[in-house]
């Protein structure tokens, strides 16, 4: 089941089954790609919680998510993923950095940097506080306007 809700990054498509958050899908949505998002059910319980909890985190309300998530993905996504979710509300961390809190030499800065690509769940699991070693913006599956818009949005709250 799915919704859309509107955000300052564009249209939202949130993807549940089982109760859990499986993917937020930016636009344009891609429906011929055979992942199952089954249909819209805009009163779905944790539809209805994950665009609120969006749209407080828009409105600088909120700098975390509670939300039940069911990402699918290999097992080191799923340690990338935990460990975007590590990184606080306004910071950032390179890929560098990601892979060395995984017990991985700098080597491994490409797998990390696929993994936070193969991201489904942007937003609330913050692939978006990735960035380079020199702390440059670096690719972003939403776009980089799109990443550097969230980064802005996180550093206005806390000022």
């Amino acid at each position: 089941m799915w919704t859309v809700t509107e955000s300052p990054v564009g249209p939202l498509r949130i993807v549940a089954r089982d109760g859990a958050v499986t993917a937020i899908e930016f636009t344009p949505f891609r429906d011929g790609d055979g992942r199952p998002r089954g249909d819209r059910d805009d009163g779905a319980a944790v539809l209805v919680e994950a665009v609120r909890q969006l749209a407080d985190y828009f409105a600088g309300r909120r700098t975390t998510f509670d939300l039940p998530l069911a990402p699918d993905g290999t097992d080191w996504q799923r340690a990338v993923w935990d460990q975007l979710r590590a990184i606080g509300y306004g910071e950032t961390a390179s890929y560098g950095q990601i892979a060395a809190r995984l017990g991985r030499s700098n080597a491994a800065s490409r797998a990390v940097g696929l993994a936070n690509g193969a991201n489904p769940i942007p937003i609330v699991v913050p692939c978006h506080r990735v960035i380079g070693a020199n702390g440059t913006l670096t690719g972003y599956a939403g776009g980089l306007d799109r990443k550097q818009l969230l980064l802005e949005l996180e550093q206005d709250a806390l000022f």
